[in-house]
């Protein structure tokens, strides 16, 4: 409890800290709704008496329109504070959000094999949205209403010392039980959050794979599964609600009490003269007024629960660091990169996916890349993108080792392109562009038209301006022509280093023949990687590297290998490369 206290101080002080101005403004409203609860029942004592007492109708009258006037204006300021509360919820809910996502999308890739997307999804949102009350009322609530609880018990004092000392010690007494019924369901919040994220988990795999789903007649799976999921989720929200249910008996119970002790001790007033009827009235009035802020306590002891058991799971991802180092800056020369591999090992787990594999690429040149599948190929270009470091030796683009490289810069000068293409719900022009405004829509345009997407352009009303989310919904963008999308990303990002992963294999014969002179372009003043299963895909390579097991097999000039009948790239030709590396 006491580490899931601190984290949750340290969040609240780190994302409601420079909302200070909201928060104050906020402060200030609910302070004065308090003032004003506390001034509405003795008017209304005020009235009764007077009332009793025989007084003139224009002073009821007086006192019946201030009563309403206070009402009235208190219900304003909660209204105010209601909605301050919600703006300074989201403004600091949005910016841990934000930061959520930007730790996420920096993580290498092994965080991400580990999870789902849609458990990310319910971290970044919601464990988030289970902080909004946290973060936008719950210290200023506290200290509010406990500063209601004791104004209204000096007000009690003042009216008999008795009734002050009575209730007095029944408000301890409830703030100690409830305060040792705090954490009963942390646990519990715990493990719903957990359930639900697995579940959104689970439903965004079956989504993603919708088409192999119904392929494969497994609905019945993916129902059956949504139905086991669902079993958790009702059983761990059952054991929540039922441990947290022993709180609100609790608070009943207790206010039962209460009210039993304000008709006790002002009936006893009354009777024996010391009090009114309209002072008796008084103290049912700050009683029920007693139970708004203990209730209020107890309420926000239930989202404290609930916001300490997301806390812990939004400081894991906070505190997760990526296993690669973001380098020490060192800047990749201009032009086309040199490419060396020097006795590079690399392993997921345990079980080597590349071993010592060492080769070299001059600036400008194009190698092959060829293997069976689960022959490290897709492997080797991930580490050329460093999106993981070799398990032992070095790669070096441009002499330059990448782990001295900054990040970003890596990134930048090379580029992987594959047969997987992810469009976005976004213009097209944010497609193509991903989302660079600095690239001009000539620049654009005239990419589109070398690579065969002139006519498709143009056939479109809003041109780059509009959306693609439609031809995505319709169907109407073909595998080719979003392959084409993503080679207009290459020609855009104008990189050093290009890596083809089988990036063509999707396309059919007539679209191919579209992008062949543009690749050739796009080779001429760049290095290349062709990772590939089609023989017309290598006939560009300068040289070839054939994988086996992880290991290098082969490695030398196209065209000497393919005239040595001895070298296993003539034997590939001869035998036909599809069939030979399937």
């Amino acid at each position: 409890m006491a580490v899931g206290r601190r984290r949750a101080i340290e969040l609240f002080t780190r994302y409601v800290g420079p909302e200070w101005r909201r928060a104050l403004l906020l402060a200030m409203l609910l302070f004065s709704s308090i003032g004003l609860q506390l001034v509405n029942p003795q008017l209304l004592r005020a009235f009764i008496d007077s009332a009793t007492s025989g007084a003139e109708l224009d002073a009821l009258v007086r006192i019946a329109v201030a009563f309403m006037g206070i009402a009235l204006l208190t219900q304003v300021l909660a209204a105010f504070a209601q909605y301050a509360g919600e703006d300074l919820g989201w403004a600091a809910t949005n910016a841990l959000r934000a930061d959520l996502l930007l730790r996420v999308l920096g993580l290498d890739l092994s965080f991400h094999k580990a999870r789902t997307s849609g458990e990310l999804i319910e971290r970044i949102d919601g464990d988030v949205t289970a902080l909004a009350s946290f973060f936008s009322r719950f210290v200023i609530n506290v200290i509010g209403n406990l500063i209601l609880l004791v104004g209204v018990l000096i007000v009690i004092a003042r009216e008999n010392i008795g009734a002050g000392i009575a209730f007095t010690l029944f408000a301890i007494a409830a703030l100690l039980l409830l305060g040792r019924l705090r954490g009963v369901a942390v646990r519990q919040w715990t493990r719903l959050r957990e359930v639900i994220a697995q579940l959104y988990g689970s439903l965004g795999e079956h989504l993603a794979g919708t088409e192999d789903v119904r392929a494969m007649g497994a609905e019945w799976h993916v129902l059956n599964t949504l139905t086991l999921h669902h079993r958790a989720w009702l059983a761990a929200r059952r054991a929540a609600n039922v441990r947290f249910t022993v709180v609100g008996s609790a608070t009943i119970l207790t206010f039962a009490v209460a009210h039993a002790l304000a008709f006790g001790i002002g009936g006893s007033l009354w009777l024996s003269g010391a009090a009114t009827v309209g002072t008796v009235y008084l103290l049912f009035s700050y009683t029920e007024l007693l139970r708004r802020p203990i209730e209020q306590l107890r309420s926000e002891i239930e989202q404290m629960q609930q916001a300490f058991a997301s806390v812990g799971r939004v400081q894991e991802i906070l505190a997760e660091r990526s296993r690669l180092d973001p380098g020490r800056g060192a800047r990749l020369p201009e032009g086309p990169l040199a490419l060396e591999l020097d006795r590079v090992s690399f392993a997921y787990e345990t079980e080597p996916v590349l071993r010592d594999i060492s080769l070299r690429l001059a600036p400008g040149r194009v190698l092959g890349v060829l293997g069976r599948t689960g022959s490290g190929k897709t492997t080797l270009a991930r580490l050329l993108l460093r999106f993981y470091d070799p398990s032992a030796g070095a790669i070096r683009l441009g002499g330059v080792d990448l782990r001295d490289a900054a990040l970003d810069e890596v990134r930048r000068r090379a580029t992987l392109v594959t047969q997987d293409v992810q469009l976005f719900h976004a213009t097209v022009r944010d497609n193509l562009t991903f989302f660079d405004p600095t690239i001009d829509d000539a620049r654009i345009a005239r990419v589109l038209e070398e690579l065969g997407l002139g006519d498709w352009l143009r056939r479109r009303g809003a041109g780059l301006a509009g959306p693609l989310d439609a031809e995505l919904r319709a169907g109407a963008l073909s595998a080719g022509e979003a392959q084409l999308v993503a080679f207009a990303r290459v020609f855009l990002r104008d990189p050093a280093l290009v890596i083809l992963d089988e990036a063509s294999s999707r396309l059919d014969p007539a679209t191919e023949r579209h992008i062949e002179r543009a690749i050739d372009a796009l080779f001429e003043r760049r290095t290349g990687i062709v990772i590939a299963h089609r023989l017309a895909t290598v006939e560009r390579c300068d040289e070839i590297v054939i994988l086996d097991a992880g290991g290098v097999v082969e490695h030398g000039p196209r065209e000497r290998l393919a005239a040595d009948p001895a070298s296993r790239f003539a034997s590939l030709l001869r035998g036909g490369l599809d069939q030979a590396l399937a």
